[in-house]
């Protein structure tokens, strides 16, 4: 009888339960580093495993011929970095080591594709995972946990199980994370929400600058409807980075290029001296960063503010010039989650707002409801700019605030609320521009496409109530019956005193 597949759910909950190891003793930011990088080195071992017992069996056990055709496979795993030779030496008193040599030679096997990527996280730390005894004690309950996964391919029940089940538990470890979550993980929901929004094509060149663990970056490439898209990113922490590059290898994206560094202040994809251009640009940066760089900014060389340079305070406009920036002339698009401070706030951010706007980049203003995101309750706007406008000057508001559905500690958008601001989008997009200086209502206290004379009548101010109207009218109040309640109600109230009355002469007060 043929095995029964792993399923998607199995996964998830063997690898969640792999986390009672480490809670309590370290925090969620720190321990999903350990927990996702012994799943990649699990996922890669039973591949490795499943390929080499096909070759074993293709080539009769001819060792030379099977050892050659391994060397072809997207990736090599040499015997002691396999999870069977750490799982064979769980009792060992250096395991901590162990796991540290056998990720160092992964990594040295594979350095076009894993370089760096382990050079991070420390399976030995005495100040993360405890002093030698617990340490090891630890480290061997999560090789325990993690032997109930096979993971080769011929036994999962699809072949994005590995990648969802990594997205997944980046998902988990966000909720458990609170404000840090932010560093690392955008909702899934809103990422949707994102990709279809920018609706990438094949050919197209994608990138996040602020890439985190990659989720966003790898739901925009999901909406290709095929492998053919070049993904780039760059991510300031190295340990978020590291986890960024496992994710790409997961989803099958090799070519993925992930640089490490301060995209503000060194952009690490270049060709040449010159800032790399792409077809889409998207990012959910850290909001209102404090002390990004703008003392440098003046002398950037690659003279992207040179519509200004935001407050140091405050790094939202930097993204934004830094990714209106690098989308190619006449083509390029960019969708960022920014706070609402960006639509309306003044002084150098008022007028870098205004450039953009006079320069007919912006093309939508969409507002999300609040509590989405982890660690912040505060409510969201993606902002679209699209540097192939052309003529029209006109700019989308969709007020979205008020569609989600509710839960306990974060709220979400249902696909319902994702498919009304997509549609909403694309009328926009199909619509005509407005003729003189007035706008139009799309939807009813819901979407309103404004003209540049409007937007510039409110001093370049977006925002959004000045655009879409959601005053709900309260009822007429009927004063007549209004005052016969009253009436009623002291008629009610003196029958009550007077039976009250009655009872404290019965009990001879």
């Amino acid at each position: 009888m043929e095995n029964a597949k792993i399923t998607q759910a199995e996964i998830n909950n063997i690898v969640w339960k792999a986390c009672d190891t480490f809670r309590g003793v370290i925090d969620p930011s720190q321990y999903k580093d350990y927990i996702l990088t012994m799943l990649f080195v699990k996922y890669l071992s039973d591949v490795w495993k499943d390929k080499k017992r096909f070759y074993e069996e293709k080539y009769n056990g001819e060792k030379l011929r099977v050892e050659r055709a391994l060397r072809n496979e997207r990736f090599f795993v040499p015997e002691n970095s396999t999870f069977d030779f750490l799982y064979e030496k769980r009792n060992e008193p250096n395991l901590g080591e162990l796991v540290n040599i056998a990720l160092q030679n992964l990594e040295d096997a594979n350095r076009t594709k894993l370089e760096r990527v382990f050079r991070n996280i420390d399976f030995n730390s005495e100040a993360n995972l405890g002093q030698t005894k617990d340490r090891n004690r630890r480290l061997k309950n999560l090789l325990v946990d993690f032997s109930e996964l096979d993971l080769q391919p011929s036994h999962l029940d699809n072949n994005d199980i590995i990648g969802d089940a990594y997205e997944y538990l980046i998902s988990r470890f966000a909720s458990d994370a609170g404000k840090k979550a932010g560093e690392f993980y955008t909702p899934g929901e809103v990422s949707t929400l994102l990709a279809k929004l920018m609706a990438p094509e094949p050919a197209m060149r994608i990138c996040d600058p602020a890439c985190g663990s990659g989720s966003l970056l790898i739901k925009v490439a999901r909406e290709v409807g095929s492998q053919n898209f070049s993904p780039y990113g760059q991510e300031i922490n190295g340990s978020t980075w590291a986890l960024c590059r496992m994710n790409m290898f997961l989803h099958e994206m090799d070519n993925a290029q992930i640089e490490w560094g301060d995209t503000l202040n060194s952009p690490k994809l270049l060709e040449g001296d010159s800032l790399m251009k792409f077809h889409i640009v998207v990012a959910n940066p850290p909001f209102s960063l404090d002390k990004w760089g703008a003392e440098n900014a003046a002398i950037d060389t690659h003279q992207r503010f040179h519509r200004g340079v935001p407050p140091k305070s405050k790094g939202d406009y930097a993204f934004i010039s830094h990714m209106v920036e690098t989308t190619y002339e006449d083509i390029g698009r960019t969708g960022v989650i920014l706070p609402h401070g960006v639509l309306f706030r003044g002084s150098s951010e008022g007028n870098i707002r205004e450039k953009l706007i006079e320069e007919n980049l912006l093309e939508a203003v969409i507002g999300l409801p609040a509590n989405l995101f982890f660690g912040t309750g505060i409510p969201a706007c993606i902002l679209i700019f699209n540097k192939a406008k052309g003529d029209n000057k006109d700019v989308l508001f969709i007020d979205a605030s008020q569609e989600f559905a509710q839960g306990k500690n974060q709220n979400k958008l249902r696909d319902e609320d994702i498919q009304h601001v997509l549609s909403t989008y694309q009328t926009f997009k199909d619509g005509k521009p407005c003729e003189g200086e007035e706008g139009r209502v799309i939807e009813d206290k819901y979407a309103y496409r404004a003209t540049f004379k409007e937007i510039q009548e409110n001093d370049f101010n977006l925002n959004i109530p000045r655009y879409v109207d959601t005053f709900e009218e309260e009822e007429p109040v009927d004063i007549p019956a209004t005052i016969q309640e009253i009436e009623d109600l002291k008629g009610e109230l003196v029958e009550v005193e007077n039976q009250m009355k009655e009872y404290l002469k019965e009990l001879g007060f």
